[in-house]
């Protein structure tokens, strides 16, 4: 255990009944309490003293690093009569013996509504045949677009239904085909379940649906990370000076940032709920990570630049990185930046992304079953939003997010690195705060 920590227990023990200072108020938490899904235990806590002063940088002074923290599915609901996917026929193919098809009340067969073949069944709403259901699925699926090299009103039938697949596409959906009716997990198997529509043959009826309609502002743990987001600071000062000057700006804004994340973390649903231990190991090792996320993300618009975006009135190009030797920590977030980029993300996947970062660490804790329903109600509500930000490649932007986090992993070396080594050289003066969360990491 850190000696601050023992001191901790030690005052706790021999006097629980201390009182808390006016400071600890500045972080109170608020974590919504009107979400049966989200809503933190009540307990009562206990604060920290320490003789250990941190002056930060916002003018507050705090007794600990921790005691700034006061102790203290998816798819929407169809329509009753929307119409969808199902095979309910057993597949029958058309080059088969006549003496292999079992007759179905000596009733006409049926035909693909989009090209005129036998149709094996109902498929996203529709009766057609196995060759238009597959195509209307990797259509749906893989997102394509097609461009018709003619008029757009090539003949679809059955020997030429391959010639054009802008045509083919749009007479499946002139057909009636539905394209929420279409999986986009790739899972086998409806997510609905059907019955025959008694008004018509070719289609079938919708019976009941799995999740009910969710909007955005349905979502508890967005709204909350929302509501959070801590606003981009200001240097208030000049930009001119020496190498030394702009690293003494760096460190203060990193100080500050550190100040925010602490109360930015105890006003996220669930957080609340892991021991106070817990609670500053997870700040402790993905303190890095958060930071430079946020950097990267409020660099976006300065991209075209090659600019990072460190507070509203200071920015650093590669070249001023390079003279202040910061250019691996320029390159490194520059990449973060051209990541987001790529996937085009947009606020709410970057504040649920940025929560998930707090959860995305390998320290161990004492209660690792509360970290893990932390985790998983950030989770739900990434797929949450995803799904109605992005209905058409949900799990491919999910995909790619995740695929953000051993970036971040990454970066987080390269800064702490940086800074360490700043620190070893006495290069500037940094606060106690920012050396504490410093160190506390780099001893992981």
């Amino acid at each position: 255990m850190d000696c601050w920590m023992q001191d901790v227990v030690s005052i706790m023990s021999s006097d629980p009944g201390l009182p808390i200072k006016k400071e600890l108020d500045t972080f109170p938490d608020c974590s919504p309490s009107n979400s049966d899904l989200y809503s933190p235990t009540t307990t009562t806590q206990q604060p920290i003293i320490s003789e250990n002063i941190i002056q930060s940088s916002d003018g507050l002074e705090y007794h600990d690093t921790y005691e700034m923290m006061k102790i203290s599915h998816r798819s929407p609901v169809s329509p009753e009569r929307q119409y969808c996917s199902s095979t309910t026929q057993p597949h029958t193919d058309s080059g088969h013996n006549e003496l292999d098809v079992k007759p179905e009340d000596d009733s006409p067969r049926r035909l693909c509504l989009v090209c005129g073949d036998f149709a094996s069944g109902f498929h996203y709403g529709v009766a057609s045949c196995e060759a238009c259901k597959a195509f209307f699925k990797r259509t749906i699926q893989g997102n394509i677009e097609y461009t018709c090299p003619a008029s757009g009103d090539c003949e679809i039938n059955k020997r030429r239904r391959k010639a054009c697949q802008a045509c083919r596409f749009r007479k499946c959906l002139r057909s009636g085909m539905l394209k929420e009716g279409v999986r986009l997990d790739r899972v086998r198997g409806g997510r609905q379940k059907y019955r025959r529509n008694p008004d018509s043959p070719y289609q079938v009826q919708v019976v009941t649906a799995l999740k009910p309609h969710v909007l955005l502002e349905d979502i508890k743990m967005l709204e909350a990370l929302v509501a959070c987001e801590p606003d981009c600071l200001e240097i208030n000062t000049t930009l001119e000076g020496s190498k030394h000057r702009t690293l003494a700006i760096l460190s203060d804004l990193y100080d500050r940032e550190l100040v925010g994340i602490i109360g930015w973390a105890k006003q996220i649903p669930g957080f609340s709920d892991l021991s106070l231990n817990d609670q500053m190991r997870l700040l402790q090792s993905t303190w890095a990570e958060i930071l430079t996320l946020t950097l990267a993300y409020r660099s976006l618009p300065l991209s075209s630049l090659g600019r990072l975006k460190f507070a509203m009135d200071f920015t650093m190009d590669e070249k001023q990185s390079k003279d202040c030797g910061a250019i691996e920590l320029y390159q490194t977030c520059s990449h973060i930046v051209e990541r987001l980029e790529s996937l085009a993300i947009n606020k709410e996947e970057y504040y649920l992304l940025k929560a998930l970062v707090l959860t995305n660490s390998d320290v161990k804790l004492d209660e690792y079953q509360s970290l893990k329903k932390f985790r998983d109600g950030i989770l739900g509500a990434m797929s949450d939003a995803i799904s109605i930000l992005r209905p058409n490649n949900c799990l491919t932007q999910i995909q790619q997010i995740m695929l953000c986090l051993p970036a971040l992993r990454q970066a987080d070396q390269t800064v702490r690195k940086f800074w360490s080594d700043v620190h070893s050289r006495d290069l500037v003066t940094m606060n106690k705060l920012f050396l504490e969360m410093l160190e506390a990491s780099n001893n992981r």
